[in-house]
């Protein structure tokens, strides 16, 4: 698979672009364990357009976790131009326009999953963008509005009409938010309609090696991108990767930080509690050195509330009570270890 002159190899697996989550220490985390390509936190084009100074600081990336790509959003069709010149000077691999975010103070707004109710300046928005710059233009969307309104067929078509070199489809409608299944069907529609050339990308509910090797498998995506499901868990990519290689020894691991050995070695490296216990706790240390201890805390608690380490231990909900409310970096350290104490 490739957009512009970036070659993913075959069935490459990304990671989604996520507000509050996908900084640039959690992207080094999921490209390490196999993501081969990672997206920055969402960017407001009108704050980018101000120099907003928190807007800003999202636009850092850095050359170890290329190939890399930063998305913007907006409803203004000048200030997303103008963004995207803004973040071209960033020196990412893409830029991708985010027309699927289905949060109120976005969508409510006319931004993201907002644009799916007006395509004309949908259409003009990315036409626009895609001649102002010259890194490849990417788009995410969703299904449509609501399920009266399932225009991605169509949609699709329309985008690639306008210069874009990839779309991301995640299976919902704004209206359902993240709600219900995700629906794969029209996803699978898009892939194989003959006037299609551009990669497809697909995402939605992929929690498991199995449902990532079923969207390859049923619908023929060209590429899968995880969201939801990395949260407390960036070695997700991994057990992904792993599985579709042993169905495939010849499947390609171009820009897969894990290298040929790890995948397609007969008995492939899994990763212990222990392990894992380590990369939540290195987390931790990115997130506390990168912002500050009481933020970094923050920061993290949203990863050791999703994790799924946890979940097998019994009688833990006093534990992860005491872990969730920790205040300081040495009292949760201290709270990790003692259940890695337990279980030894």
């Amino acid at each position: 698979m490739r957009i512009g002159t970036i070659e993913f190899g075959e069935k490459p697996v990304f990671l989604a672009p996520m507000e509050d989550v996908t900084d640039v220490g959690f992207r080094l985390l999921c490209k390490r364990y196999g993501a081969a390509m990672v997206y920055t936190e969402f960017v407001s084009a009108e704050a980018l357009v101000r120099d907003v100074a928190s807007t800003v600081r999202k636009l850092q990336i850095s050359d170890e976790e290329r190939p890399v790509g930063i998305q913007i959003y907006g409803r203004d069709v000048d200030a997303m131009v103008e963004a995207a010149k803004i973040v071209e000077q960033a020196g990412p691999d893409l830029i991708d326009l985010n027309f699927g975010c289905p949060v109120k103070k976005v969508a409510g707004k006319g931004a993201g999953a907002g644009m799916l109710q007006n395509i004309p300046k949908m259409l003009d928005i990315t036409r626009r963008v895609v001649d102002a710059v010259k890194l490849p233009v990417t788009v995410k969307t969703r299904l449509g509005w609501n399920h009266e309104q399932l225009i991605i067929t169509e949609l699709a078509e329309q985008l690639q009409d306008c210069g874009i070199q990839a779309l991301t489809i995640h299976g919902r409608t704004r209206s359902q938010m993240y709600t219900g299944e995700a629906d794969w069907t029209l996803i699978g529609e898009v892939k194989r309609n003959p006037r299609i050339t551009i990669p497809i990308i697909g995402n939605g509910d992929i929690t498991s090696p199995e449902k990532a090797r079923q969207a390859f498998d049923d619908y023929g995506v060209d590429a899968i991108m995880v969201g939801r499901a990395t949260f407390g868990c960036p070695w997700i990519f991994q057990e992904i990767r792993q599985a579709l290689s042993s169905l495939n020894p010849q499947l390609s691991t171009l820009n897969s930080p894990l290298g040929s050995a790890a995948l397609h070695s007969k008995e492939p490296s899994t990763l212990n509690f222990n392990d894992k216990l380590d990369i939540i706790e290195e987390l931790l240390n990115i997130n506390v050195e990168r912002i500050d201890e009481t933020r970094g805390i923050l920061h993290t608690r949203r990863h050791l509330a999703a994790t799924p380490i946890f979940k097998a231990i019994p009688n833990f909900r006093q534990t992860r009570i005491a872990m969730l409310r920790a205040t300081t970096k040495t009292e949760l350290v201290e709270i990790l270890e003692q259940t890695r104490t337990l279980l030894g």
